[in-house]
Formats: C-alpha cells, structure tokens, sequence
C-alpha cells in the first residue's frame, strides 16, 4: 500500500476545486444562449390574448364575422392565443380606428374590423376621416359585403321600377356619415333619382331592423347576410336592388344590379368608386407598426382560417357569405382606391351630399 503524502491530498483537491470552478463558468456562458434559444423556440402567441376591436354594435354584420373569426382563427396561430371581442362603435366606425391605433398594443395582439366604407370616406372628407388606410397592416378579408336595398312589404312598393315612380319619399334608415348604409341610400337618391329621405339616429343594422319592422321606416340598405331568414321566406320585404353583381343563394336573380342601372360610363365609374368598399367587405387589420414578422404570422394564419372546412362548415350554418382576399390583396386594392382620378371622388361627393 503506497503512502500519500499531505501535499499530494492538497493538490488534488485543488484540481477538483478548478475543474469545478470552471464547470461553474462554462455553465453560466453557455446558460443564456441556451435561453434565448429556447425563447425563439417557443412561438409569440403562447399565452397571450388577442383582441379584435369591433367599430360596429353587436347584432349586425361585422359583429358576426367578427365572432365567427374569434371561434376558429386561434387554432391557426401558432402558440393558440385566447381572442377576445371588444366592441367599439361610433362615429360610423372611426371611433374603432382611432381606438386601435391609439389605446392598443402594437405587438400583433390588436386587430380591427370596421365599416369598408370609411375608406372611401378618408378620400372624400378627409377632414372628418383623417386616416390613411395605406398605412395599416392588412391581415386578410374574410368575404365581400354583398349588400341590398329593400322596403317593408306594406310599404306599398314592389320592385325597382314602383321605386322609381313613387310620387313621396321612402323614408330609409341611417346611421353615420362613414357607414356603408349611408352611402348605399345616397346612391338611390342622388345617383338613381329614387325619392327618399334618410332617417338617421341608427346605431348599427341590427337598430335598422327593428325599426322596419316597427313601421318607423319604410327599409334599409344592408348586407344581405344579415337579412332575416323569415323575412325572405315569408315575403315581409321587397328587395328592391343588389349593389354587387355577386349572386348567393336564395337571392332572387331578377332583382336588378345597380352597376347595370346607370346611365353611362361616367357614372358606372362613379358607381365602382362608391361600391367599392363593399368589394372589400369584412376586413380585418392590425396597427402599421406591428412588426412585420407578426404580420406575416397573422395573415398565414388568417388564409388557412378561412379555407379550413369547418371554418367554412360553421360560416354555411350561420349563413355567412365566405369569398376571402389575402392581405396582400386587400393592401393592394386599397392603393387602387387611393390612386382613383380626382374628378371621380369629386362626383362621389357630390352624390353623398358631402
């Protein structure tokens, strides 16, 4: 048996002590990488709650796009995060804009939707809309906003043509300056000469609806998504024009498409201006200061939302229209409209009584 002398102990344990010491820092340099590593790994959405800032009142068109959208686009996102829908109406939508841009994070966990129509509302009073819409992040369009115009049964006027001849006016539901409804009614009157006076103090369709059917106005003009089953199936409206060359089930072909009424092709141009935003329907965007890495997650996520089968299963039972853009489409549209000839916006707001 070999002797160990003192000093032999002392120096191995000295080496055990270094080879500890640097076990310790290799550890603590290696340590942060192995973090950040593990943080790129685990997607942005993990644990997070998106919110989807709603311009319009519950019980109408975007709302429920909005709800169909809150129940199925989570899945497609990776990290799964919980969305929330936060209604913010007024201003014909404006309110909602602003409030997105103004009071939400710009992470990618804020998302818009809004009345289309205010697009065009920022080109011809851009006073009162000072937005440019440019500058937004698109994420996608769920489906175009196939809109009509229609009275009470009572009202005494059966078709396109009774309109036109009707000696007193047709009193037709308002809301906003900035709402598609708005500008769908001034087209009637000033565009097509049909006699009406709009009656406004409306807070959303939903509000239109039940003052038709309480006799307060004789008809509205909005998407015919959100038309009443009963209504239709029991004759109670007479839709009167289609302001899309769109056909979807159950609408009746023979009831005239606006673009067809006009008179030549200056007011068709005037009529595709004014249309337009109904083209782009059910929009969803977040702030233009969203990082672009977030964009794109976003708007992947968005186009296999909308081509997913039960997405579409669920949107069919609830019969909602599903004819989506991708983000890149919508942006691209948007400075199509931006880029419309100045005499155009000038007729446009002469129809609107701008």
């Amino acid at each position: 048996m070999g002797l160990t002398s003192p000093g032999s102990d002392s120096l191995r344990a000295s080496r055990r002590s270094r080879r500890g010491l640097c076990v310790l820092l290799a550890a603590s340099v290696i340590a942060p990488f192995a973090s950040a590593g593990a943080a790129e790994l685990r997607p942005f959405y993990v644990g997070k709650t998106v919110t989807i800032v709603v311009g319009l009142p519950p019980g109408g068109g975007a709302d429920a796009y909005a709800r169909l959208v809150q129940r199925h686009y989570p899945r497609h996102i990776p990290g799964r995060p919980a969305i929330v829908v936060q209604n913010v109406p007024g201003a014909g939508s404006l309110r909602a804009v602003t409030y997105l841009t103004a009071n939400m994070p710009a992470d990618g966990t804020a998302l818009g939707t809004f009345s289309s129509a205010l697009i065009n509302e920022a080109l011809i009073a851009p006073n009162r809309v000072a937005v440019d819409f440019r500058s937004y992040g698109w994420i996608g369009n769920v489906s175009e906003d196939v809109r009509v115009c229609y009275v009470w049964g009572g009202s005494g006027v059966g078709t396109w043509r009774d309109a036109l001849a009707r000696d007193k006016d047709l009193f037709m539901g308002a809301t906003a300056p900035g709402t598609a409804g708005n500008a769908d009614t001034a087209m009637l009157q000033n565009l097509f000469g049909v006699k009406l006076k709009q009656v406004q103090g409306y807070s959303g369709s939903a509000d239109k609806r039940l003052a038709v059917e309480r006799g307060e106005i004789d008809g509205e003009c909005g998407g015919w998504t959100s038309v009443p089953d009963d209504w239709l199936r029991d004759k109670k409206i007479n839709v009167l024009v289609r302001l899309s060359p769109t056909l979807v089930p159950g609408m009746d072909a023979a009831v005239p498409f606006g673009g067809d009424l006009v008179r030549n092709a200056g007011e068709r141009q005037v009529y595709d201006f004014l249309t337009a935003p109904e083209r782009l329907g059910r929009l969803f965007m977040v702030s233009g200061k969203v990082p672009t890495e977030r964009v794109t997650i976003l708007r992947r996520a968005f186009d296999a939302m909308v081509a997913d089968p039960q997405f579409r299963a669920e949107a069919e039972r609830v019969k909602l229209l599903v004819t989506p853009m991708t983000g890149d489409e919508v942006a691209r549209r948007i400075a199509d409209l931006y880029a419309t000839p100045a005499d155009v916006v000038t007729k446009a707001k002469a129809i609107l009584g701008e």
